[in-house]
């Protein structure tokens, strides 16, 4: 286990900075996710952890040694691949193997080392498979083995569960944590699932154009993000934004109705409503009239897609009144003590105490 320390790090090519004086600290042992969109750089900053990617200014230090100039072998570290990189021609058990085989280790303590990763991962009646014989999510525990074998000081993730199926991506989701809950190392993981971020991970670091945007736990990046970008990225679905104004002593929505808030003294500014903090009230006396498009049925759990007389997209969630279809007007009302404010730059609005 180690602690990884970046200290105003930055990545360029030539003239294009895509990583910008970034600061952040990974603790020994904690489960850190990168997430963001596509090209925010998250994949770029593992890969120079790594040692992948050499780093343009700044220092990365792993349990207190610096890093920068040293080769991938030396930093106590393994990356599992979003495209699993296993050789075809051998068999799983040689493919978990090859970096110790490489590294010069005996043949009693690679089989021994080879053995433990297969029982960890559940996997000893395929180690005399080819990678050509197994399902997706069978090579994809063939690579987390062959990191495993290595005893690395930090596992890197990139990607690793973007290439299987909905319903393995949840089931391999539950083995990663699995695994980290038994060996206690410390693990980075990228993805732009903010799913797979909130459900992993200690801490979830959200990026966005090469920053980062805020870091904390899932509690505090869902419960109090700090500005609209991180709202609305994390959580699916995504929170609610209608548009507003501060008159009288009151908060009034262009979608109609108000929420009693005098205490900012500002003039427009964006609500920010999670689905679940919505609540469906009999005729007259909803705040909000909203035109019902989709009804999406998840069981015990019903969600509301449609738009209020401003035009603007709203998301409900309903855990009763089944009733409801495509086509409906309901009244929904705000609980006002769960409406985030924003200003219209996106920098979150603090209540005063």
């Amino acid at each position: 286990m180690a602690k990884v320390e970046l200290e105003n790090v930055s990545k360029s090519y030539g003239t294009v900075e895509v990583i910008e004086g970034l600061n952040l600290t990974i603790e020994d042992g904690s489960f850190t996710v990168f997430v963001g969109p596509s090209g925010c750089g998250k994949s770029t900053l593992l890969r120079m952890i790594a040692g992948l990617e050499p780093i343009t200014h700044g220092e990365l230090q792993i349990d207190g040694a610096r890093m920068n100039d040293a080769d991938p072998i030396e930093r106590g570290v393994a990356m599992v691949f979003q495209n699993y990189a296993l050789y075809p021609h051998m068999t799983v058990e040689q493919n978990i193997g090859f970096s110790l085989r490489m590294a010069g280790l005996d043949k009693a303590a690679i089989a021994a080392r080879v053995a433990a990763a297969a029982q960890t991962l559940q996997i000893e009646p395929l180690m005399a498979r080819k990678p050509g014989q197994l399902s997706g999510g069978q090579r994809q525990r063939v690579a987390i083995g062959r990191a495993i074998v290595r005893d690395p000081e930090v596992f890197l993730f990139d990607e690793p569960l973007s290439n299987l199926d909905a319903e393995l991506r949840v089931s391999m989701r539950v083995e990663i944590a699995k695994l980290h809950n038994k060996l206690g190392s410390t693990m980075i993981y990228v993805t732009h699932d903010q799913t797979e971020a909130m459900t992993l991970a200690d801490k979830i670091v959200v990026m966005r154009a090469g920053k980062v945007e805020q870091s904390g736990t899932p509690e505090e990046l869902y419960d109090n993000p700090d500005n609209l970008f991180v709202a609305g990225f994390i959580g699916s679905p995504r929170m609610n934004f209608l548009r507003g104004r501060f008159e009288g002593g009151a908060l009034r929505l262009d979608a109609g109705g108000q929420l009693a808030n005098a205490q900012q003294d500002v003039g427009e500014v964006v609500v920010g409503i999670r689905p679940e903090h919505f609540a469906v009230s009999e005729p007259g006396d909803g705040q909000l009239s909203v035109l019902v498009d989709v009804v999406e049925n998840l069981g015990g759990t019903r969600y509301l897609y449609g738009s209020v007389a401003s035009g603007e997209p709203v998301v409900i969630e309903v855990r009763d009144r089944p009733g409801i279809k495509a086509g409906d007007t309901v009244n929904i009302g705000i609980r006002a003590d769960r409406a985030m404010l924003f200003h219209p730059n996106g920098e979150r609005l603090r209540r005063a105490p």
